[in-house]
C-alpha cells in the first residue's frame, strides 16, 4: 500500500522537548502507547502532541512514514502539519478522519470492490427533499436541513433505517416530524444514491469499515502502512469514527488521543466522550498526562471558566456508563492579571448590538486589532443586529461560517478559473487577471446588500482577491501565485481579514481572540429552547464554557430584556449566569460584575421604529435603517443611488477598508428615499453617527444636490 506520505523534510530539526511545561514535557516523552492526555481550553496540547511526535521521529522510535494524525477539521489538521514542518519533521500524514478514510477508500476500492469509486454528494439536501417528496412528505430548506442531520446521526451512530424510529425515540431525540417518517425518508434517500451511484461524506466512513471488516489482506495492509496514531479532540469521536480507529489500530496499542470532556459540544451530531473517558479503563496500563496550565486567558478569564466546569455534572454515558470522578478540569493561570470579565443587560437586541460595538470600538481606538475581536452567538440567525450596529460604526467585520475557505465552492472555482487563466496567459498581470475571473463569477468590489449565504460567498472571493494579490508582491507571475495558492490549501492556510469576527460558538471552537463578547445569554437561546432534559442543559452549558474559553484579555457577557425596542421587556438571563453572578452583583470571587450599557440609552426608550409610510413596526436591521417596512412601495431616485454608491467605492479605495464600512446599501438608499437638505437631517437617519455625520455631511448633501463632492474631511 501506498497511501502514506512519501516524503522527508530537510528543515533543520529542532529539539522538540525544548520550551515544554513539565506535562508538555511528560507527553512528548510518552513514545511508546496507549497514551491520554486530557488537555484543557488553551493548554497547548497542539504544541504537547507535535512535539511528541518530532521527538519520536527524531529519535527513531517512530517512523514518519507510518505515522497516522488525525483531527476534525482540516484547518487543524494543516496547523499540525505546519508545526511539524517548522521541528524539522516531514512524512507524517496529518488529515481528517474523512480525508484519510477517503484516500484509503479511493485506494482499495478498485481492488474491493471494483470500478471506479462512486461519486460524493457535496451535499444531502437535494436527494433527501427528493426523498421526502417520494414519501409524501412535504418539506422546506429549514425541514431538509434537519432531515439531513437526522440520516447524519443515524450513520454515524450506525444505526439503519430500520432501527432508526426505535433507538431516535429512546435517545429522546427532539425530530421535526414523526421518527416513523423519518426513517422511511432515510430508506428512500438510500435507495436513490444507490440507483445513481452516489454516496455520501458519512458513506465514506461505512464502506472503508466494511471492507477493512471483511477483506483481511486489505487490514493487513493498512497495520503495515501505519503502525503509530494520534487523535486530536477525541471527545468528538462518533462510534462509527472508533470503530474506523479500533480497525486501524488492531491488536497494536501504538495510540494516542487528547481531548477535553468539558469540551463536548457535538453530541446532537453523534459525538460522544464515552470514549475519552472509558480509555483508562480500556487500556488500564495507559501514560496519563493531564494539562491545566493555562497559557491563553488571564487568571481572571480562568476562574470565570472554572466556575462554569465547576456547575457543569459529568457528561452522558452510554449503557450506564459513569464518568470518572477526575472528569473536570481546573486550569491553573499562568498570564499576568488582565480586566475583569463583565456580564451586561440591555433593554433590548438593538441595544445590545449597539453597545458592544460601542465597547469594540473603544477597545479599536485603544489598539486592539479588529481581526483579534469577535462576536459569538448561539445561533447564526442574530448577526444581524451586530453587522448593522458594527456598519453603523464604520467597523470591518467577517462572518465565519463552520467550513474551511479553501473547500468553499466559491473559491475552489475561483482557483479553478485562475489555472485556465494562467494556462491561457502565463505572463498576465496577476492583479487584473484575478480581479477579471472573479467579475466573470459576478463578484465586485462593492458587498451585496444582503446577510448570510450572499454575504459569505462575497466575503470568500474579496479575502481570495486580497490573498492573491499580496502574494503577487512577493513571488511574482501568476503560475507562482497559484503554486502558493496550492499550497496554502494544502495546509489550509486561510486569509486573515481584518475585521471583527461574528461567528456561532460551535464555529468558534479551536479558535482564540484577544476579545471576545457572548451575546444573547438569554432563557431559551442559552441553553437553547429545545434544550429540555438535564443532558441537553449540560452540553449546552459545556458550549459557552468553549465560547469564554476562546478569549485571552477581554470577555464580556451580555443578554437584553427584550427583543425588539420599546417590547415587553420579560426576558431572563441565562440560568448559567446565574451560577456566575450573585445577587449582590458580584461573583464569589469578584471576577465578574453587573452593568447597564451606555450606548446610545435614548434609542431604546423610544419604542419600536415604526414604517414613515404605513406605520407598521419594523423588524429587521434593514427596515429600521430604510425607516421603511419591506412591503412598502419605493419610488427611488435611481441615478442619485449610483452616485452615492459610486462616491462610496472610491472613498473606501481610498480609506483601503471594505465598502460597506462608509454607508452600508440600506444606508444608501435611506439617503436616497429621504434626500436629507440640511446636516442635521442625517442624524435622523440609521447607520450615520456622530463620526460619520462629521467625516463625511458635506460630501453626502452634495451629492443628494447632484454636485460633485468636496473632499472629505477628516475629523
Amino acid at each position: 500500500m501506498t497511501c502514506h506520505h512519501s516524503t522527508v523534510s530537510t528543515s533543520p530539526h529542532i529539539d522538540p522537548l525544548l520550551g515544554l511545561d513539565p506535562e508538555q514535557r511528560a507527553v512528548a516523552e510518552a513514545l511508546h502507547g496507549p497514551v491520554v492526555v486530557l488537555a484543557g481550553a488553551g493548554t497547548g496540547k497542539t504544541r504537547a502532541i507535535t512535539h511528541r511526535i518530532a521527538h519520536g521521529v527524531l529519535t527513531g522510535v517512530h517512523d514518519p512514514r507510518r505515522t497516522l494524525a488525525v483531527t476534525f477539521t482540516a484547518r487543524a489538521a494543516g496547523e499540525l502539519r505546519e508545526r511539524l514542518r517548522v521541528l524539522g519533521v516531514g512524512g507524517v500524514s496529518a488529515r481528517t478522519f474523512h480525508s484519510a478514510a477517503l484516500r484509503q477508500l479511493r485506494f482499495f476500492w478498485p481492488r474491493a470492490i471494483g470500478g471506479a469509486l462512486p461519486e460524493i454528494l457535496p451535499t444531502k439536501a437535494r436527494i433527501v427533499a427528493e426523498a421526502a417528496a417520494q414519501c409524501r412528505v412535504s418539506t422546506d430548506q429549514a425541514m431538509v436541513r434537519d432531515l439531513s442531520s437526522e440520516i447524519e446521526w443515524a450513520k454515524v451512530s450506525q444505526i439503519t433505517p430500520e432501527r432508526f424510529a426505535a433507538i431516535a425515540t429512546a435517545a429522546g431525540r427532539d425530530l421535526p416530524i414523526d421518527a416513523a417518517e423519518i426513517a422511511r425518508i432515510f430508506t428512500a434517500y438510500d435507495e436513490i444514491k444507490a440507483k445513481r451511484g452516489l454516496i455520501d461524506f458519512e458513506d465514506v466512513l461505512l464502506l472503508l469499515v466494511a471492507i477493512l471488516d471483511s477483506r483481511r489482506d486489505v487490514l493487513e495492509e493498512v497495520h503495515q502502512a501505519y503502525r503509530w496514531f494520534t487523535v486530536d479532540e477525541y471527545q468528538d469521536v462518533s462510534p462509527l469514527q472508533q470503530r474506523l480507529l479500533d480497525l486501524w489500530v488492531g491488536e497494536r496499542q501504538e495510540l494516542c488521543v487528547v481531548g477535553d470532556a468539558a469540551q463536548t459540544i457535538y453530541t446532537f451530531a453523534g459525538a460522544t466522550p464515552a470514549h475519552l473517558l472509558g480509555f483508562a479503563a480500556r487500556f488500564p496500563q495507559a501514560t496519563s498526562v493531564q494539562l491545566v496550565r493555562s497559557y491563553r486567558s488571564t487568571p481572571q478569564i480562568v476562574s470565570l471558566a472554572n466556575s462554569i466546569v465547576a456547575a457543569a455534572q459529568p457528561p452522558a454515558l452510554p449503557n450506564g456508563q459513569q464518568a470518572p470522578s477526575d472528569w473536570r478540569l481546573t486550569l491553573r493561570p499562568t498570564r499576568p492579571d488582565g480586566p475583569t470579565p463583565r456580564v451586561i443587560s440591555f433593554d433590548d437586541e438593538v441595544a445590545e448590538a449597539r453597545g458592544i460595538a460601542e465597547e469594540i470600538a473603544a477597545l479599536i481606538a485603544a489598539g486592539t486589532s479588529p481581526r483579534e475581536i469577535a462576536i459569538l452567538f448561539r445561533l447564526n440567525a442574530m448577526s444581524e443586529n451586530f453587522e448593522e450596529a458594527l456598519a453603523e460604526r464604520g467597523i470591518p467585520y467577517v462572518l465565519r461560517g463552520g467550513e474551511r475557505f479553501f473547500e468553499r465552492p466559491e473559491v475552489r472555482e475561483a482557483m479553478t478559473r485562475l489555472r485556465g487563466a494562467a494556462r491561457a496567459d502565463a505572463d498576465a498581470d496577476v492583479t487584473e487577471r484575478v480581479r477579471a475571473v472573479l467579475a466573470e463569477m459576478g463578484w465586485s468590489a462593492q458587498p451585496p446588500t444582503g446577510t448570510g449565504a450572499v454575504r459569505e460567498k462575497w466575503e470568500s472571493l474579496a479575502a481570495f482577491a486580497t490573498l492573491a494579490e499580496s502574494l503577487a508582491q512577493t513571488v511574482g507571475t501568476l503560475k507562482e501565485v497559484i503554486g502558493e495558492l496550492d499550497l496554502r490549501a494544502e495546509i489550509q492556510h486561510a486569509p486573515v481579514t481584518d475585521g471583527v469576527t461574528l461567528a456561532s460558538l460551535h464555529a468558534a471552537k479551536g479558535l482564540e481572540w484577544d476579545a471576545v463578547f457572548c451575546v444573547g445569554l438569554v432563557e431559551g437561546t442559552m441553553p437553547i429552547v429545545h434544550a429540555t432534559t438535564d443532558a441537553r442543559v449540560e452540553e449546552e452549558r459545556r458550549l459557552l464554557y468553549v465560547g469564554v474559553t476562546r478569549a485571552r484579555q477581554h470577555l464580556l457577557l451580555s443578554w437584553s430584556r427584550a427583543r425588539q425596542p420599546g417590547g415587553r421587556g420579560s426576558r431572563r438571563p441565562s440560568r448559567f449566569l446565574d451560577d456566575l453572578v450573585t445577587t449582590s452583583g458580584t461573583a464569589s470571587e469578584g471576577s465578574v460584575r453587573k452593568g447597564t450599557s451606555r450606548a446610545r440609552p435614548e434609542r431604546s426608550r423610544r419604542g419600536p421604529a415604526a414604517c414613515r409610510q404605513c406605520g407598521t413596526a419594523l423588524v429587521t436591521g434593514s427596515e429600521r435603517t430604510r425607516g421603511r417596512c419591506r412591503n412598502c412601495p419605493i419610488d427611488l431616485n435611481e441615478a442619485m443611488l449610483d452616485r452615492l454608491k459610486d462616491w462610496r467605492l472610491q472613498e473606501a479605495k481610498r480609506r483601503a477598508v471594505p465598502a460597506y464600512v462608509i454607508f452600508t446599501d440600506a444606508t444608501l438608499q435611506a439617503i436616497t428615499e429621504q434626500q436629507p437638505a440640511e446636516a442635521d437631517d442625517l442624524l435622523a437617519i440609521s447607520g450615520i453617527g456622530p463620526d460619520k455625520h462629521s467625516r463625511y455631511t458635506e460630501c453626502v448633501l452634495a451629492l443628494v444636490r447632484g454636485e460633485d463632492p468636496p473632499e472629505p474631511q477628516e475629523p
